[in-house]
């Protein structure tokens, strides 16, 4: 009976022995399992990682050319208020020249026209330089008139 209950307990043990290397055999492949699922969590951090260093590249860029258009638009401001400044500048220098339709209907015609020819540059070939202009030859008196005309005779 005592061999009877050792045989008994034996293989009771070698039974329970043999589970417990399946059990083990379990934990085992759950352990690769879990090491296999923590590589791919380990993977898909580092992508993460990576894919926040670009987007902080890009925010980074994003700000530098933020800035840039906003000093360009600084620029373009001061540029716009010196060109407003200048054609105030020049509006008022232009302003002497004009001349109300009252003004030019009381000049002559022939004041007028002098005015144009005088408010050009001079391109007048040199024998039109030596020749009087007619509103000259209207200052002249009769008689330098006369005695020109007697040295033409």
């Amino acid at each position: 009976a005592l061999i009877e209950a050792s045989t008994k307990r034996v293989g009771d043990g070698s039974q329970l022995a043999e589970q417990a290397g399946r059990t083990m055999e379990e934990v085992v492949r759950s352990v690769h399992r879990v090491t296999d699922i923590i590589d791919e969590i380990s993977a898909a951090s580092h992508e993460q990682s990576e894919g926040l260093g670009q987007v902080n590249t890009a925010v980074a860029q994003m700000d530098e050319v933020t800035q840039q258009n906003a000093a360009l638009v600084q620029e373009a401001s001061a540029a716009s208020s010196s060109l407003a400044e200048q054609a105030r500048h020049l509006e008022e220098a232009v302003a002497v020249f004009r001349l109300s339709a009252e003004q030019q209907r009381a000049q002559p015609q022939e004041v007028r026209g002098e005015r144009r020819a005088a408010s050009q540059p001079a391109q007048a070939s040199r024998a039109e330089k030596h020749q009087p202009s007619p509103a000259k030859e209207r200052a002249r008196p009769a008689a330098a008139v006369a005695e020109e005309q007697w040295e033409e005779f």
